[in-house]
């Protein structure tokens, strides 16, 4: 598939098997989609025979799903996309309202977003400003830039982002407009009906989403600064603002992909937040149509978010090469993923044992006892977690839902991890293949998984893993593709190594430890989804003590019993905060910092597959190319010139 049109096939394909496996859904599910019809129109009236025959006759289920798929796939051709089996309304005025409301909505989420993301990795972004070389040597006809220790040594996006990023968007919603629209009265809470109706729902939204991306950018800007020509910058006297922009432009192509996927996951994954403020978007209406089998509106609104997908990915496809793309085709980068030299911590230890704690303590007790006189008690030596609204201990339940939410959460975060790089080591392969899972909600997934496999304890985990690879192959695409237009890679193939050894030796240290700690960072966001499609009745039913279904079946009493809900989601922060801290660990096993001084005193690069040394025999000069990334005039030497002043 290296030409144009397999690839456009091949999305094509993917598009109309997604689009018949929807229109499928009533008989995949194997229940009676007149039946269903009559619930959502009247769950009074009496399921009789000769109602069912009525409704199937008027829905033209009698020709079997095949002649509705083909009426249907017939229709789009003329611009029709049917009626809805419910209202018997037009379905396209109705899915093109919501679609408009979404995207209002995903534009606010998105400006919250970036801004959150700027506020993640501002540190970084001034250190990286503020960064002087400190001396500059040049002798026997090579040059080497000594890399300074600030960023080096410094320490990752603070714990504060990593807890952010790992909160529910719906109990974000809940929160938020339960306390600021409610009782302080700033903002509106329900509804849609202008600007400020937005306010709350896009910070329900755009703040995970921002310190999530905001943590992944923060991974990629040390290595940016580390570059040869921010070095040379730096000695010819540059303004740190403009290094500092250079160094987003040369980072942002990486993330790009991610991005256009929250551009879809923030339309039509936003049904909870559209849920708990009121708003008629395309996710509400797409999970309200697969509940109530409206097929004609679930492929309307499936088909709108597929389009959307390929939009969004096409967009950053093209920006990424508007950024880099000469430098992509000219082999022209240098890697942003380099070993480098990290800090003890004990933050990880600290928040596994608070963890840890909670777990035991909970698992003294009893999760299922219930006492109705003690109904939504505050905190107290008794119950140190408060009780539920059926009067159940919360630290019990917390403790108990520990270990099943934590070890298929684990099971499926592996096996989304496995999948997205393989996927992602296929890009062309993968690309159509991410865009189009993109594009389904995972509720949908969900209802999906069911029909072909049946409702179990299983179905949770097939579903959240059949989305969760999403992202990670996206993100493994894009550094693989940016890796492979670098410099030493190009000096080591010329050393005649094979594509074996660039892969194991140069390719996968690169880019698997960035898409691990990737990994991690979604970690607490697939225990609760996994949870959520189990309250949702696709896997574990009450009264199991799940995370998610504690967040879920407390949320109505978060004015009157905050302590309820702040339990499991304080649970699910302390998840996150071990696997963003514990991740900044992460590196290439046998890849390792080496710090080797010359006589003259500066630092060397650090050792990969194949030695410095031979990769300058090999005459590839990285202060030249980096300039020229950098769109500086002059050579290397003209660059190193200040320098040369001040030690003399």
């Amino acid at each position: 598939m290296r030409g144009g049109a397999p690839v456009l096939l091949w999305r094509a394909a993917l598009v109309a098997t997604l689009l018949c496996g929807v229109g499928l859904l009533p008989w995949l599910s194997r229940t009676d989609p007149a039946l269903t019809v009559l619930k959502a129109r009247s769950a009074e009236r009496a399921p009789t025979p000769e109602v069912l025959d009525a409704i199937r006759a008027q829905l033209g289920l009698d020709a079997g799903p095949s002649r509705l798929l083909g009426d249907w796939f017939g229709g789009l051709l003329h611009g029709d996309a049917g009626r809805s089996w419910i209202s018997g309304a037009e379905v396209t005025p109705s899915v093109l309202q919501a679609l408009g409301v979404s995207l209002l909505l995903m534009g606010g989420s998105l400006a919250v977003a970036v801004l959150t993301a700027g506020v993640v990795c501002a540190r970084t972004l001034r250190l990286g400003a503020g960064h002087r070389t400190p001396r500059i040597a040049v002798g026997r006809g090579t040059r080497r830039f000594a890399v300074g220790r600030r960023l080096d040594g410094r320490r990752s996006a603070g714990t504060g982002s990593a807890l952010l990023s790992t909160l529910p968007d719906f109990l974000t919603a809940s929160v938020l407009a339960a306390v600021v629209g409610v009782q302080l009265g700033w903002l509106p809470a329900l509804g849609w009906y202008g600007p400020q109706w937005m306010v709350l729902p896009a910070l329900s939204l755009g703040l995970p989403a921002g310190a999530l991306l905001g943590r992944m950018l923060d991974d990629l800007l040390p290595g940016a600064f580390a570059e040869q020509w921010a070095l040379a910058a730096a000695a010819r006297g540059v303004p740190g603002r403009s290094i500092a922009r250079q160094a987003l432009r040369r980072c942002v192509p990486g993330l790009l992909p991610n991005f256009g996927l929250f551009v879809v996951g923030l339309t039509g994954g936003a049904v909870a937040v559209e849920q708990v403020f009121d708003i008629p978007g395309l996710g509400r209406l797409t999970l309200q149509a697969a509940v109530a089998q409206d097929l004609p509106v679930l492929q309307a609104g499936t088909l709108a978010l597929v389009l959307l997908a390929a939009v969004a990915g096409g967009l950053t496809r093209l920006t990424a090469r508007l950024l880099i793309g000469p430098a992509l085709r000219d082999g022209a980068l240098s890697s942003l993923h380099r070993p480098t030299p990290s800090r003890p911590t004990t933050l990880p230890l600290l928040y596994g044992g608070l963890l840890l704690a909670v777990v035991a303590l909970g698992l003294a007790r009893d999760p299922l006892r219930l006492d109705t006189t003690a109904r939504l008690q505050s905190p107290s030596w008794a119950h140190p977690f408060g009780t539920d609204g059926l009067g159940r201990d919360v630290l019990a339940r917390v403790g108990h839902g520990a270990l099943s939410t934590l070890a298929l959460a684990l099971a499926v975060s592996a096996a989304a991890l496995v999948l997205g790089v393989l996927l992602g080591l296929l890009p062309r392969f993968s690309g159509p293949l991410v865009d189009t899972v993109n594009a389904v909600p995972p509720v949908l997934a969900a209802l999906l998984v069911t029909g072909v496999a049946g409702s179990g304890p299983s179905t949770p985990a097939l579903a959240v893993t059949a989305v969760a690879w999403a992202p990670l192959a996206a993100h493994t695409s894009a550094l693989l593709q940016q890796e492979r237009a670098t410099t030493h890679l190009t000096a080591t193939r010329g050393l005649g190594a094979g594509p074996f050894q660039l892969l194991r030796r140069e390719l996968l240290p690169a880019v698997l430890p960035p898409v691990v700690r990737h990994a991690l960072l979604r970690l607490p966001g697939v225990a609760l989804a996994l949870a959520a499609l189990g309250f949702l009745g696709l896997g574990a039913q009450p009264p199991s003590p799940e995370w998610g279904l504690l967040l879920s079946e407390n949320q109505p009493y978060a004015e009157r019993a905050p302590w309820a809900v702040l339990a499991p989601a304080t649970a699910l922060a302390l998840l996150g905060a071990v696997a963003v801290t514990g991740g900044g660990g992460v590196r290439w096993p046998g890849l390792r910092h080496v710090r080797r001084r010359g006589a003259d005193g500066i630092e060397t690069a650090p050792r990969r597959g194949v030695r410095a040394e031979d990769r300058e025999s090999a005459g590839v000069d990285l202060v030249s190319v980096g300039t020229r990334e950098a769109g500086l005039t002059g050579s290397a030497d003209t660059a190193a010139e200040p320098a040369r002043k001040r030690d003399a």
